[in-house]
């Protein structure tokens, strides 16, 4: 009669050992299967979004924001952390990735860097979200960034991969060393008709190359990429993708509604609102070093080196450490 019992200790036994040796690998992004949705839509703003949503409809919110060219799935595993911790969390595709379209056929497909925050406190308009802790990486950060700096009220606290993003076109017009520049070889690449077509036929094979220059220590498999890779079969992720990058080196124009928000973002804002930075030891992307743009945050502040070999897309590679700063920060109001 003791014998299903005893089987039963033996099994847990077993599984509090696999749970120990698996402790130091708890940065790794494992899960390609992870159910991840259902795929919600609303109208926000200029857009049809696309966005998941977890956890209790009364909790705080924390608003998770992916970049290029990465999807909602870099949060797969940041969202049962959170919605443990009580988080509504929710997690929407930015415009020209799954299933985001535009609402009007004649609406620019714009990706300049104004354009991506209004969009942010349309969703939150849309939600009747007042208040969130914004997070994200890459396009993501930089969107966060300004949604902080610009209208802090929206933001109840902030989680920046890569630190302060914010920029302007001004600013990249001033040339960097030869080294720096090789890195962004592709955004000369997207300045070139040959470019936009290179994108366009290649883009499943482009985002792959720069997952792998970016995060040269992650060892994704073929199931990890095609989870994400079918956003960018989106109408849209081509003209928006070219559009951002050439609006950056001042080769694309801009729409004049949002003129007056690049003004204040040229002018490099700061950021009052409580903040967690965050970089990985092996980022292979074009960032900036934590000291340069620590002074930007002028509220409570903390930057964290996340080591084990993290790269760029780092709430993916690193999953509970991206988690943890959300609820960190959430806790430095």
């Amino acid at each position: 009669m003791h014998e299903p019992i005893d089987a039963g200790r033996r099994r847990l036994v077993r599984l509090a050992a696999l749970s120990a040796a698996a402790a130091p690998f708890a940065n790794i992004s494992l899960a390609a299967s992870i159910t991840f949705g259902p795929i919600k839509q609303i109208n926000a703003g200029v857009l049809n979004v696309g966005y998941v949503e977890a956890g209790p409809g009364n909790g705080p919110v924390a608003l998770l924001l992916h970049g290029w060219p990465y999807d909602i799935h870099s949060f797969a595993e940041v969202v049962p952390v959170l919605t443990a911790a009580g988080y509504r969390v929710i997690v929407p595709y930015l415009r020209g990735y799954g299933s985001t379209r535009f609402l009007a056929a004649d609406t620019p497909r714009n990706g300049q860097q104004a354009a991506l925050a209004v969009d942010t406190t349309a969703l939150m308009d849309a939600l009747k979200i007042d208040k969130a802790v914004i997070a994200g990486f890459d396009w993501g950060a930089r969107t966060a960034d300004i949604v902080a700096a610009l209208w802090p009220t929206r933001c109840r606290a902030l989680v920046s991969v890569s630190g302060y993003l914010i920029g302007s076109q001004e600013l990249n017009r001033a040339p960097l060393p030869p080294k720096a520049e090789l890195q962004w070889w592709y955004q000369y690449y997207f300045a070139t008709e040959r470019g936009e077509a290179g994108y366009a036929k290649y883009r499943r094979e482009f985002a792959r190359l720069i997952w792998e220059l970016a995060s040269p220590k992650w060892a994704f498999d073929d199931a990890i990429f095609e989870r994400s890779a079918s956003a960018f079969d989106n109408p849209d992720h081509v003209a928006v993708s070219i559009h951002n990058y050439r609006w950056r080196l001042g080769l694309a124009a801009g729409e004049a509604k949002y003129d007056a928000i690049e003004k204040q973002l040229a002018a490099l804002p700061t950021i009052g609102v409580p903040a967690i930075t965050l970089e990985g030891d092996a980022n292979g992307a074009p960032h900036p070093e934590p000291a340069a743009y620590a002074k930007r945050f002028t509220g409570p502040y903390e930057h964290r080196n996340i080591g084990g070999g993290v790269g760029h897309n780092l709430p993916q590679e690193a999953p509970r450490a991206f988690a943890q700063a959300v609820i960190d920060a959430g806790k430095l109001v």
